[in-house]
């Protein structure tokens, strides 16, 4: 009989390591504002920048290049899986060439770049560093070994980008010449080029990350045609249309390349639960930036001249005019690690962190 207990204790343990074993010990990030945790700082004339107060005030007590109060979904999930916070790749860079540090970090890296799209015109002018530059940043890593391979298969690569080729596509300065499909349909083409290159790198474990509701920014009223009283529709519908195409580049994936697994994050659906029944979540006002001026908040970048701040930050979805404020970023966060069909898709993040994989 102790025997059998101790067979069965064995196997338990076993059955424990072999989970804790194959959870994912980094994550690499591609992507714009909500995910850029401070490389636009590195970036020399770059005019999107996070990093002055009140910026990171309510979490790291100081400017990170977030932009928001606090953490990020990325932040969060590493949290969430026990390895420490990933660091922007151009700062990571920096401390090797000046020798402060001897290679990059094993934990991930995060080369997201507020600003940026998923299509090169919309990054033009602006010093942001696009999502194009962004695969050539980590390729040269990978392609001069200067991170183990080995971890790669492991390792969950994370994507959130398009909301400023949306924003973009209805500023009145330089509106581009496609229907909003055919738009739409280039920027999915995009994806595909960086799913096609993360793979052949290395990338197993992929999470694309739907857009939010774009539309509903406090920044909107910036925007010739956009209502005060409700989100922009037109926006709005564009948005959707790219994430079902986001969707349905995960559900090519196993097909397209063998022994890659995808999720689709359904962020946009996620958020609007949050605006449907604000109380639920306890959010006060999901309308307005908690940092900003003018009508919504929307106005004026937090942080800049003539800015205003509300008193409690958590009970805002909204941080600034274009920004979740972290409260946001954590809801949202649980929901992708955790959560149901209904927040991602086929299966959460946590698994996708914990699966055995097959080799290709």
């Amino acid at each position: 009989m102790a025997c059998r207990k101790l067979l069965v204790v064995c196997v338990h343990l076993s059955v424990l390591a072999s989970v804790m074993g194959s959870r994912a010990p980094a994550i690499f990030i591609f992507g714009d504002s909500i995910f850029d945790a401070g490389n636009n700082h590195y970036n020399k004339n770059c005019t999107a920048q996070a990093d002055f107060p009140p910026y990171g005030s309510d979490y790291f007590h100081r400017p990170t290049g977030r932009f928001t109060n606090g953490r990020t979904v990325p932040d969060f999930i590493s949290q969430f899986i026990g390895i420490p916070l990933q660091k922007p790749f151009l700062e990571a860079q920096h401390e090797i060439v000046d020798g402060t540090r001897k290679k990059y970090p094993s934990n991930g890296i995060n080369f997201a770049s507020a600003g940026s799209g998923v299509l090169r015109a919309t990054n033009n002018d602006s010093g942001v560093t696009a999502i194009q530059v962004q695969l050539q940043q980590f390729q040269t890593v990978v392609e001069q070994n200067q991170i183990d391979r080995n971890i790669l298969k492991e390792s969950l690569f994370f994507l959130e980008s398009g909301s400023n080729d949306i924003f973009n596509y209805f500023f009145p300065f330089d509106p581009p010449t496609l229907t909003p499909d055919a738009y739409v349909r280039s920027m999915l083409t995009e994806v595909r080029n960086f799913v096609d290159t993360i793979y052949r790198l290395g990338a197993r474990r992929i999470a694309l990350f739907g857009l939010g509701p774009v539309g509903c920014v406090p920044a909107r009223i910036l925007l010739p045609g956009a209502a005060v009283t409700k989100c922009y529709g037109k926006m709005n519908k564009m948005v959707k249309d790219y994430n079902t195409g986001l969707e349905n580049v995960v559900k090519s994936l196993p097909v397209r390349h063998p022994g890659a697994v995808g999720v689709y994050g359904a962020v946009y659906k996620t958020v609007q639960t949050f605006r449907a029944d604000p109380k639920r979540y306890g959010f006060a006002d999901v309308e307005s930036g908690c940092c900003g001026y003018g009508t919504l908040g929307g106005e004026l970048q937090c942080g800049k001249e003539g800015y205003t701040l509300c008193k409690n930050p958590h009970e805002y979805l909204f941080w600034d005019f274009f920004h979740p404020s972290e409260r946001t970023y954590k809801l949202i966060s649980k929901a992708l690690w955790g959560g149901g069909g209904t927040r991602i898709r086929p299966f959460n993040l946590k698994k996708l962190a914990n699966m055995t994989l097959a080799h290709a």
